[in-house]
């Protein structure tokens, strides 16, 4: 059995407003990143991780098998989640709430890599070129943008391994930012799935902007 934990328990510090709930052609946000689990046939538990004063709107939502409440930092807010993860599941998914747009076939594709393999990340090549700036802004060197990817969501694992890693983060007190950092912390490795589909992660006004033009249907 499959669950995916989507994370909704985020601040939205630097949107403004609560960027989860905002509209996205006509639906909210998380609305949109939970229909792509909820709908996804591998999918058996969908659970999302969210702060105290938002667990009755997200439940109102109907897309979440179980809504529970998240910490101050993502790492505990996914621990939550862990949590309530039904017994007999073998993987877990992670998601970000913010990523409206991800795709069943990258879904998919990060499943079956995370079946074969044990840890699996939807990812994008770095295309642009990158540089190195000092506090002011100034340009102060070149980054080799050779082997670079930037991390995605779903993130996707044999339950047992996040597990183990997440209890590890817990007892150093480690911060991480997504569950990669908390799998390489075991020392274990994670393959990567190139995500061709976009999925960018809604963090500034002019992001939903963007998400609305490249729904399909969109005008």
């Amino acid at each position: 059995m499959i669950a995916a934990i989507v994370v909704a328990a985020g601040s939205s510090r630097r949107m403004g407003f609560d960027k989860l709930f905002a509209d996205l052609n006509g639906a909210p946000v998380l609305a949109r990143s939970l229909a792509a689990f909820r709908c996804h046939p591998e999918i058996a538990q969908v659970i999302v991780v969210t702060g105290a004063e938002h667990r009755e709107r997200v439940a109102a939502l109907g897309l979440a098998h179980q809504v529970v409440t998240g910490g101050a930092f993502r790492h505990l807010s996914v621990q939550a989640g862990l949590d309530a993860v039904a017994p007999g599941t073998t993987l877990v998914a992670v998601h970000d709430g913010a990523r409206p747009l991800i795709d069943a076939s990258a879904i998919s594709a990060c499943l079956a890599e995370a079946r074969k393999h044990g840890a699996a990340a939807c990812a994008r090549r770095i295309t642009e070129t990158v540089k190195r700036a000092d506090e002011s802004g100034r340009v102060i060197g070149a980054v080799d943008r050779e082997g670079l990817w930037a991390m995605e969501t779903p993130q996707c694992f044999a339950l047992d391994l996040l597990r183990r890693a997440y209890q590890v983060v817990l007892d150093s007190d480690r911060i991480v930012t997504d569950e990669v950092s908390a799998v390489e912390a075991l020392g274990e490795t994670v393959h990567l799935v190139e995500n061709r589909f976009p999925n960018l992660k809604i963090t500034f006004p002019p992001d939903l902007e963007v998400a609305r033009a490249l729904l399909p249907g969109s005008p």
